[in-house]
């Protein structure tokens, strides 16, 4: 039996790297994943990991059991470091490779406007299991906190979550948390009313869901409010401290917050040696998704800035991400049978975002649909593009169960680290541990 004639290295295993991985399904092929995790991860759903309703395994597959039978496939769990494109080689935390083609998927990080060294250490993105998981931990003990504390103003600051970011992250996060408060909680303690908890959405722009129409926009704000998130938008923040966010002349004091504001490239792309970036550190690509002076390297997914044939700039979503990683496949298959590159051409399959319990919206071709039918195609949608049969029958239990009951099970709270979980006293409540006790806020 010959030896696989080229080498082809694939840089993360996401929506992007897994699926261009499982279409080189070529005998004279041989196909090496790279990424920092066991595991493909499906981020839609990391809201859901952090506000009690999912398990972390729930929405994640190991990589080397997903391409178990795909036996020209190697899996590196390892970190990358550089790749050097001259060389055409990838330096890694244990190592190079060298490959005769290269696919870049590294993905995108949470971005925070040039002040990531200021700001990330109090609201951290939500990108990763490890981020969903310290995320709900932080969340849930803040409410224990809360019913053994002695002082007013602390309990309330302990209640008061807010969540950066209109988009669909933000949203969906925004929705979930105050159902897990007003009803997932509100039988569980005995000196606090759980339901009394403030959730503060701050958005920049004039509206939410940008890419959405302007009244589904307006729909997404009166559910939110009417399920009593507190939304705030044309509020530019400015300044986020360990206990409170700045938002134009709105300071709200809260004791977690996530930031689910934007998106940059994977600090990997500062590697790559004259090859034109934009503002957020993306590729810009050829329209092949190919570098354009090394048409054996393809950057794709949320890495990667593209336009299509159509003239329309490619969204960072799960189901865009698949389409140019299957595209960066077949060009290479087309290419070793000697066959012409074509360039990419986006499907656009529609926008969706749950708001809450029966209530999200859906943008298909020139349809709208709001309330509980796009609520049922959301579920639909992504029970469809799970992985793993195992995964998609236990989501669809946990939604059912958490349907008809209000009931989340996913909320244990283990490895608690003081200092770096417990939401930081402020200095009132530090006097106040030096006070004698007052009562405790009663449920109403």
């Amino acid at each position: 039996m010959n030896e696989p004639q080229k080498h082809v290295v694939i840089l993360g295993g996401g929506f992007a790297g897994l699926n261009a991985a499982r279409k080189l399904r070529a005998p004279n092929l041989r196909v090496t994943l790279v990424d920092r995790q066991n595991h493909h991860l499906f981020q839609p759903l990391l809201y859901q990991v952090a506000t009690a309703g999912l398990a972390a395994p729930d929405i994640a597959q190991p990589l080397r059991h997903i391409l178990a039978r795909q036996r020209n496939v190697t899996t590196l769990m390892d970190e990358v470091q550089a790749i050097d494109l001259d060389k055409r080689q990838v330096t890694l935390g244990h190592g190079t490779l060298s490959y005769d083609y290269l696919i870049v998927a590294l993905g995108a990080r949470t971005g925070y406007f040039g002040r990531r060294d200021e700001w990330e250490r109090y609201a951290p993105g939500l990108k990763t299991l490890d981020e969903a998981t310290q995320l709900r931990r932080r969340m849930l003990h803040a409410f224990e906190q809360a019913e053994t504390t002695r002082n007013t103003a602390e309990w309330s600051r302990l209640l008061s979550f807010v969540v950066i970011g209109g988009g669909p992250t933000g949203v969906e996060t925004a929705g979930a948390l105050v159902e897990l408060a007003r009803r997932v909680l509100t039988h569980d303690f005995r000196r606090i009313d759980p339901s009394k908890a403030h959730v503060h959405l701050v958005e920049a722009a004039p509206r939410l869901l940008l890419p959405f129409s302007p009244e589904q926009s307006e729909y997404t704000r009166r559910k939110l409010e009417a399920m009593g998130v507190k939304v705030h938008l044309g509020a530019p923040v400015t300044e986020v401290g360990p206990n409170h966010v700045q938002a134009g002349d709105l300071r709200i004091e809260a004791s977690v917050i996530l930031w689910a504001a934007g998106v940059e490239a994977s600090p990997v792309t500062q590697t790559l040696a004259g090859v034109p970036l934009d503002r957020a550190g993306r590729v810009q690509v050829a329209p092949d998704l190919s570098l354009p002076e090394h048409p054996e390297v393809f950057a794709v997914g949320d890495l990667a800035a593209i336009v299509d044939t159509k003239n329309v700039r490619v969204p960072g979503v799960a189901p865009a991400a698949a389409q140019t990683g299957k595209h960066a496949a077949k060009q290479i298959l087309a290419e070793i049978k000697g066959k012409a590159r074509q360039p990419f051409t986006y499907l656009d399959k529609g926008s969706i975002a749950t708001i809450g319990r029966s209530a999200a919206v859906a943008a298909v071709a020139k349809m709208r649909f709001n309330g509980w039918p796009a609520w049922a195609m959301w579920m639909s949608v992504h029970l469809f593009f799970l992985i793993g049969m195992r995964n998609r029958l236990i989501i669809f239990l946990h939604w059912a169960w958490a349907y008809l009951t209000w009931q989340r099970g996913a909320r244990i709270i283990t490895g608690i680290n003081p200092s770096s979980d417990a939401p930081a006293p402020t200095p009132a409540a530090s006097a106040a541990a030096a006070s004698p006790p007052a009562p405790a806020p009663q449920k109403a």
